[in-house]
């Protein structure tokens, strides 16, 4: 991948620093070791709706990535394009069985837990339900996916998801665990699995790195706080 005069041309990813979703893809890049441009979008401000940004991903999700001529969006599709594209640090175990479990974890969090949480659907229940009421049935359904999660890894765990190296599984399990504790304060001590795995990933620069409050759009006048007094702080209460 290279412009006209030779020089390297950097990966471009879309981003908002309170996305999980984007927080995955972060986090492969840096596994990776690949360098790119973060190009931020707030969600808050509504600028993923804007017509600039729908011609990059028409659905109007975060992330996306834009590797050259090619346009990739979806946290799913965007992991597996840089596991073929880019082999270095490769996220996709040789052992099908630990290919399948990897799987498994992504497509559980990425299907069965993070779509809960997200901004269109808390948005909707803003108007039918109290906040403390919205809270305690999102943290219902992640704590839902969380025990799925822990007895799926129970026998096939290491340090990470499926042994002692870094996969595609920790890419998408670590964000939402990280999420689980800070926006929603879920009592991991349920989850000795999950928290190993946590505990892993917190020696990892390419974790930390990822991490929102690492992110330049993440906005410093706002404590990053649990959900329920983050969203009071958005809406000026407290």
């Amino acid at each position: 991948m290279s412009t006209d005069d030779g020089q390297a041309k950097k990966l471009k990813l879309y981003s908002f620093w309170r996305s999980s979703c984007s927080f995955r893809i972060r986090f492969a890049l840096n596994l990776k070791g690949l360098e790119y441009d973060l190009i931020t979008v707030n969600l808050y401000q509504g600028e993923h709706r804007k017509a600039e940004y729908l011609k990059i991903n028409p659905i109007g999700f975060v992330p996306a990535l834009v590797d050259d001529d090619i346009v990739v969006a979806d946290s799913f599709a965007i992991a597996l394009y840089l596991e073929e594209k880019y082999p270095q640090h490769p996220l996709l175990p040789d052992d099908l069985q630990k290919r399948a479990i990897n799987y498994q974890v992504a497509t559980i969090v990425c299907s069965s837990i993070q779509p809960f949480q997200n901004l269109g659907g808390n948005k909707f229940m803003d108007d039918k339900i109290s906040l403390d009421e919205k809270i305690a049935w999102i943290k219902a359904q992640i704590e839902k996916g969380l025990s799925a999660l822990e007895n799926l890894l129970h026998d096939h765990a290491g340090k990470y998801v499926t042994g002692d190296e870094i996969a595609l599984g920790d890419v998408f399990l670590a964000p939402q665990i990280h999420a689980a504790i800070l926006r929603f304060s879920i009592d991991m001590t349920k989850y000795p699995v999950l928290s190993r795995c946590y505990d892993g990933y917190n020696e990892l620069p390419a974790f930390l790195n990822a991490l929102p409050e690492n992110q330049p759009d993440f906005p410093a006048m706002i404590m990053h706080t649990n959900e329920a007094d983050f969203m009071k702080q958005l809406r000026g209460e407290n």
